[in-house]
């Protein structure tokens, strides 16, 4: 179960929200670590407070009837890879959950305005409900050929497990590129600089063009952000 971190909670509805911090004041702190935290925490809180409008502005303009009222919180579970997410709660609110790790990765606002904009972008693209359906077409093709071979009901369902995981893979290069490009537009939108922010990339591992990989290769990343900031300077 992933928790939420209750120092800092980001309550960011459409022209009445404003980040709410509680606990102590780390404003100006001594400690060179607790510097570090303090820059990270404003620096988030700007830019969630930016990204934010400019984000439920897009899911309006381009979507009917989807929730577009985000909530960005921090996942404060300890030890984690960088990563960040988006989710949906019990009422289709969508969530955007960044871990602590990433927060205090990032190099400068362009970045963490970009992976904002990109999983925004997800909830707008309708990623969590394709993926879904992706993988309940896998499940149904796997389980039923299995079914058809004469397999026992054991190994129908390990292929319906097998097709799901394959269906759920089938297209999500295709949706993370997706949401690159439009994030990059929420993230120009926002004032902050996607090319730049893109630069995150680099430092992370390249999962390269393998089969039925998650995500595509970085260069193919930083490639449709660089096109994408261009075509947008160019009013095309």
């Amino acid at each position: 179960m992933r928790r939420f971190l209750p120092l800092v909670l980001f309550l960011l509805a459409a022209c009445e929200s404003v980040p709410v911090l509680t606990g102590p004041d780390l404003s100006t702190p001594d400690d060179p670590v607790q510097q570090q935290a303090a820059r990270a925490s404003r620096q988030f809180v700007a830019v969630a407070s930016t990204i934010e409008p400019v984000a439920e502005a897009e899911c309006r303009r381009l979507t009917r009837n989807l929730n577009c009222d985000y909530l960005i919180v921090v996942d404060d579970r300890p030890n984690e890879d960088p990563n960040a997410f988006q989710t949906l709660d019990r009422r289709g609110r969508p969530i955007i959950a960044f871990n602590l790790a990433l927060i205090a990765s990032v190099q400068n606002a362009d970045e963490l305005a970009f992976v904002m904009g990109h999983e925004s972008s997800h909830h707008i693209l309708g990623h969590l409900a394709r993926v879904e359906e992706d993988a309940a077409m896998g499940a149904i093709i796997f389980s039923g050929i299995a079914a058809m071979s004469g397999a026992d009901e054991a190994t129908v369902r390990s292929a319906e497990q097998y097709g799901a995981s394959v269906g759920a893979r089938t297209f999500s290069k295709e949706y993370e590129l997706e949401a690159d490009q439009l994030g990059t537009i929420i993230t120009l939108r926002a004032g902050y600089d996607p090319v730049r922010g893109a630069a995150f990339f680099t430092r992370i591992p390249d999962p390269g063009d393998r089969f039925l990989g998650t995500h595509p290769p970085n260069s193919a990343r930083i490639a449709i952000v660089r096109r994408t900031a261009e075509a947008y300077a160019a009013g095309l």
